[in-house]
């Protein structure tokens, strides 16, 4: 099977335009209309039973962004995007989050919270009764790698350039965003912007295996 992704197609283009992005230009800014549909990709990424536990810290002061750059093994992007984004997620899940996402489900559908005694009470056996909780804090971590998943899309429809980076000393980034002693902690980082002209990867062909190699038909 081919590897060339289908040039019909408006979605594949964007995937096949998209890298993860060695070198921004420092001077290209995202305008407040894509960084708005950006930030709503974030938004409305779906989660498990939708109770969305991350918040995203969206660094732009440069004397924080000099200090996480000194955390990501000194890797430009960081410094150099347009908005750099810290994905961070819950340590813990407790009951008081829970009734939180029940009063705003009640609030924005327009039911009363009684209604959702059941949801209530299978999401607390499932994530802070059972088993689960015991990783609660892995949990968390993948619902915030679904949220980057969306956010990189977004940016490839929108034509913004972005790179994922997750090699980053954790531990400092909570230290120097005053993460260490509440809720959240960071999981991962996306540098969003405009390449760089003399960003070599952005002409390199991707690699990907072949379709038959990762997809398993039964």
């Amino acid at each position: 099977m081919s590897a060339t992704p289908d040039p019909q197609h408006a979605l594949t283009q964007a995937l096949a335009w998209r890298y993860a992005t060695k070198l921004f230009d420092p001077d290209a800014k995202i305008d407040e209309a894509d960084w708005s549909v950006l930030k709503d990709s974030l938004r409305w990424a779906p989660s498990s039973y939708g109770l969305q536990p991350w918040r995203f810290t969206v660094v732009q002061d440069i004397g924080l962004r000099a200090q996480l750059r000194e955390a990501a093994w000194g890797q430009a992007q960081v410094t150099d995007c347009s908005h750099f984004v810290v994905l961070t997620s819950l340590k813990q899940l407790d009951a008081a989050f829970v009734e939180r996402h029940v009063a705003r489900t009640a609030e924005q559908r327009g039911i009363p919270m009684e209604s959702l005694a059941r949801f209530r009470e299978v999401a607390a056996s499932n994530l802070l009764n059972g088993p689960r909780f015991q990783t609660i804090g892995e949990w968390g971590r993948r619902q915030a790698y679904i949220a980057m998943g969306f956010v990189l899309l977004a940016a490839a429809e929108l034509k913004v350039d972005a790179c994922p980076i997750e090699g980053i000393d954790h531990a400092a980034f909570d230290h120097i965003l005053g993460l260490e002693q509440g809720p959240w902690a960071t999981v991962a980082t996306v540098a969003l912007g405009y390449r760089a002209a003399g960003d070599k990867y952005a002409a390199i062909p991707k690699v990907r295996f072949a379709e038959a190699d990762v997809f398993d038909l039964r």
